[in-house]
């Protein structure tokens, strides 16, 4: 591929100095598997010439996932090691900040029962709870990049060789990430000050409810009490901007968990646990899912809501208009990461406490208090596309057309 290596060099400093924004003397923890081993030395060294006390990489290897899942105990799925817990706590709170690079197979489990896939997440989700909240309330910065491997090039290009796909999704994450553009820092800059702007829009406005119209879609969505949109960059509670997600082309906030009524059709298929969920919708009664149905993988979504009663409720509304870099690829990445930021989506599950005014000093009960969820699980789903249509309602009634036939319209 042409400029292959300068632009992975470019991708690996923009997801030091952007995502992470690494200061001096602050660590790095890398997770991801063996495809990502070239990326990640690059990431290392970057990370080092600005100064980082220590990297640490931590090896996810699918094969070794598909050999605990098929020669494992079943008791070994009821408990987590606490000292995984205790180790990345401990680094977490010695300032370690968190670079994750995704390099999946989006069915890697598809031969795997149900039962126990689902009773892994609900052990996993329950044992990392206390900290995820580091990362949920910007006391550590984080983000997620991903790079081909090949089952995942083949699942996206299906008609090409291994070679041929892997190179094509490489070129697709260049250009979803503005990696392709001469200056991907610049570009990011000035993305991130018109994520900005609409952001401050919605803040400003501070909107009561979202009804959301689309085929299959007919959702009024009240927003939580002192919700806050959020998009692109956040702020950690050092005062560092970063950005969790790159690539995102979302602005995001907190619906009411309890005032969420209607009918709800994703657009795009779901990778969840190593599993494919397709043609699935939800109907919601005053916030809970009260019926749902799935063309494939219903039971995966079935034990997805079973994880906990929170799992039965959205934690987030997030708004991406269809004509995106990501969009505009005309692919489906067949990953959340990037599928997400191109369609409108929600999330079942935890909302962010970030994402509410002053939402990362409150306790749990304070957010519920103000119609935050919390759950164990936190599951993006995309419903956006050329035939959605969103319009936003002040306190005093006044209505503004938000989205247009899938794009901003204001």
């Amino acid at each position: 591929m042409k400029n292959f290596e300068r632009n992975l060099e470019k991708y690996a400093e923009l997801a030091v100095k952007v995502g992470i924004n690494l200061k001096e003397k602050e660590g790095l923890i890398i997770t991801g598997n063996t495809d990502s081993l070239p990326l990640a030395r690059l990431i290392m060294k970057k990370a080092y010439e600005l100064g980082a006390k220590d990297v640490e990489f931590q090896l996810r290897d699918d094969e070794m996932t598909l050999i605990r899942f098929k020669h494992g105990k079943e008791y070994i799925f009821e408990e987590y090691p606490q000292w995984r817990i205790d180790a990345l706590e401990a680094m977490y709170k010695d300032n370690y900040h968190h670079l994750f690079i995704l390099s999946s197979d989006p069915e890697l489990l598809k031969d795997i029962d149900e039962e126990l896939v689902a009773k892994n997440q609900k052990t996993v989700s329950q044992a990392m709870a206390p900290v995820l909240k580091y990362r949920m309330t910007g006391i550590t910065k984080w983000t997620i990049i991903a790079m081909p491997s090949i089952p995942w090039a083949k699942s996206v290009f299906p008609d090409l060789d291994e070679e041929a796909a892997v190179e094509k999704l490489w070129e697709k994450i260049f250009a979803a990430t503005r990696v392709d553009q001469e200056d991907p820092i610049r570009a990011w800059e000035v993305h991130d000050k018109n994520l900005k702007k609409y952001k401050n829009f919605l803040n400003e406005k501070q909107f009561e409810k979202l009804i959301f119209k689309g085929p299959g879609t007919d959702l009024e969505v009240y927003l939580a009490e002192d919700h806050l949109w959020m998009g692109g960059s956040k702020e950690s509670q050092a005062g560092h901007s970063y950005v969790a997600n790159i690539p995102t082309e979302e602005v995001f906030t907190t619906p009411h968990r309890l005032k969420v009524n209607g009918t709800l059709k994703a657009t795009k298929p779901l990778s969840l646990n190593g599993k494919i969920i397709d043609g699935f919708g939800f109907t919601f009664k005053d916030g809970k899912v009260v019926d749902f149905y799935a063309e494939k993988g219903y039971e995966v979504l079935e034990k997805l809501l079973e994880n906990d009663e929170g799992a039965k409720y959205l934690g987030e509304v997030a708004l991406v208009q269809d004509d995106s870099p990501i969009s505009n690829t005309g692919i489906l990445f067949n990953e959340t990461l990037f599928d997400e930021n191109a369609s409108v989506h929600f999330a079942l599950g935890r909302a962010y406490a970030y994402a509410m005014r002053n939402g990362s000093n409150m306790t749990q009960e304070e957010l519920e208090e103000k119609g935050a969820n919390f759950s164990l699980i936190h599951v993006d789903f995309m419903v956006g596309g050329p035939n959605l249509d969103i319009i936003a309602y002040e306190k005093n009634g006044n209505k503004i057309q938000l989205f247009k036939n899938g794009n901003w319209a204001i």
